[in-house]
């Protein structure tokens, strides 16, 4: 089955993860891909963190610390190597590590005076600058972006609720966008529906809203901004940010009563439910993972 148009047209491999006996996801929050396009699945289950090959084909898993609260995951390729930054919003940690499991540093709650005040702190998505600065988002909590040097020290915070330049209403996801001569910080301004864009010291610089539902999270990939939005579809913006496609896209899905809990038998081949996370590999094929109680996980084959 093929979903798409024009120029960003993909065949649906079904059943694509082959899972061993006694390995079952929970709700599927992140997905991303190494240099030899191995595909890692941040999971709320004991196997949290799940590396598949680019058939489906089950590798290895870790991470049964992160069960109950993963989240967003990055990978930053560095010099020495590739890393995750892992977000668990339930013990309110970021967490970098080796692509194996083994902990580089773990971050806990920002050292920003707001929290001394009682104020959780539960973030949602990292990610890393082309100089190493990092950024965390704190989307489930006081709808901050937090700033840290490549020591994991705190430069500057900056956000709050609010619906005005510069505010946020669940930062979801972050990423920094290089398509241009400068860095830019881009976040999924998820209640809002829109994106907001940040230079890197946290200066507002503009909003993207057109064709944006609940966005999640961004992955950039050939001069393209791909994002799950969470209203049931995919979307695909150009290098303008101008809307190139949506795919799989199902708006009466997440209308539904007890959404995103819904049967099996609703997990229609071709549309979505809720995506949560996605990356794209070497070979411009799309993984997509879905918040759903069961896990889901889909590929597309770019034709």
């Amino acid at each position: 089955m093929q979903i798409g148009n024009g120029s960003h047209i993909y065949e649906i491999v079904e059943g694509w993860a082959k899972l061993p006996k006694g390995i079952e996801l929970g709700y599927t929050h992140g997905v991303v891909v190494d240099s030899i396009d191995q595909v890692y699945v941040f999971n709320m289950s004991k196997d949290a963190v799940m590396i598949l090959d680019r058939e489906g084909n089950y590798i290895d898993s870790w991470g049964e610390q992160f069960a109950d609260g993963a989240h967003g995951m990055y990978l930053h390729k560095e010099d020495d190597g590739e890393y995750l930054y892992l977000t668990d919003y339930e013990k309110h940690i970021v967490v970098k590590t080796t692509l194996d499991g083994k902990t580089i540093f773990t971050l806990g709650v920002p050292d920003n005076p707001i929290y001394d005040r009682g104020f959780k702190y539960n973030p949602t998505d990292t990610a890393v600058a082309p100089n190493g600065d990092f950024y965390t988002c704190d989307g489930y909590g006081m709808n901050m972006v937090h700033k840290y040097d490549k020591f994991g020290r705190l430069i500057k915070s900056w956000g709050g609720k609010g619906t005005e330049p510069g505010k946020m209403d669940s930062p979801h996801g972050i990423w920094i966008d290089t398509r241009g001569s400068t860095p830019l910080v881009y976040v999924a301004d998820r209640a809002n529906n829109r994106i907001q864009i940040f230079t890197t010291d946290g200066e507002h610089v503009r909003f993207v809203t057109n064709d944006i539902d609940y966005p999640c999270c961004f992955y950039e990939s050939e001069n393209e901004i791909y994002i799950p939005d969470l209203h049931s579809r995919i979307t695909i913006l150009d290098k303008n940010d101008e809307l190139i496609t949506h795919l799989g896209e199902d708006q009466t899905a997440w209308k539904k009563e007890g959404w995103p809990r819904r049967p099996m038998s609703e997990h229609k081949i071709g549309s979505f439910i809720s995506p949560h996370g996605l990356c794209v590999d070497s070979h411009r094929d799309i993984y997509v993972a879905e918040w759903v109680p069961s896990g889901r996980l889909t590929k597309l084959v770019r034709v």
